[in-house]
């Protein structure tokens, strides 16, 4: 085993280029009151980050990053722990405290959750034995919502709640995901 001695070597990082194709009309061009340049940089920039996102998540790292749930289950070196809900097709409340749980303390400063709306709505509907909501996420604009202490951001990508589904995340992504760009 590696009985927790710290391993030195060289990791290669492969790079891939992402590009985006915007379409504008002739009329949209000509249009003096449009913005040209501000629109196609908005729009390859909305086009980048769906791309990135979607492979940071689900990407087999053929010409695209390896994404966080492509991963094998374990506590080692190029594994990601996974940990049982409790339920077979269902978020637990037991399970989302496990999750915390599991997490080494060096990594729960700026650890975040990682799921899609359809499974925050899920967390949102758990009640405990007298019918009170567990959880209400935050109602104030622009503030991020917290479950257990730590902050949930959204993705698209994650999967979607199910029997052996890797629906939710959770770690400091920073310090646990290299992203080169």
């Amino acid at each position: 085993g590696n009985g927790g001695t710290p391993q030195i070597g060289v990791q290669k990082i492969n790079v891939h280029e992402i590009y985006a194709k915007p379409k504008a009309t002739t009329k949209l061009l000509e249009d003096g009151s449009v913005d040209v340049g501000a629109w196609l940089e908005r729009k390859i920039g909305e086009k980048f980050a769906r791309v990135e996102a979607s492979g940071f998540v689900t990407g087999d790292g053929i010409k695209k990053p390896r994404g966080i749930l492509t991963y094998s289950s374990g506590t080692t070196r190029g594994t990601l722990e996974q940990i049982n809900s409790g339920s077979a097709a269902a978020v637990t409340f037991d399970g989302l405290i496990r999750v915390v749980g599991s997490l080494k303390e060096p990594y729960h400063p700026g650890a975040q959750w990682l799921m899609r709306r359809a499974t925050e709505m899920e967390v949102m509907l758990l009640k405990d034995g007298n019918g009170q909501y567990l959880w209400r996420p935050s109602l104030e604009a622009g503030k991020p919502s917290t479950l257990l202490g730590y902050t949930v951001r959204h993705a698209a990508d994650m999967s979607a709640m199910g029997a052996n589904a890797l629906a939710m995340a959770f770690g400091n992504f920073k310090s646990g995901y290299t992203i080169v760009e």
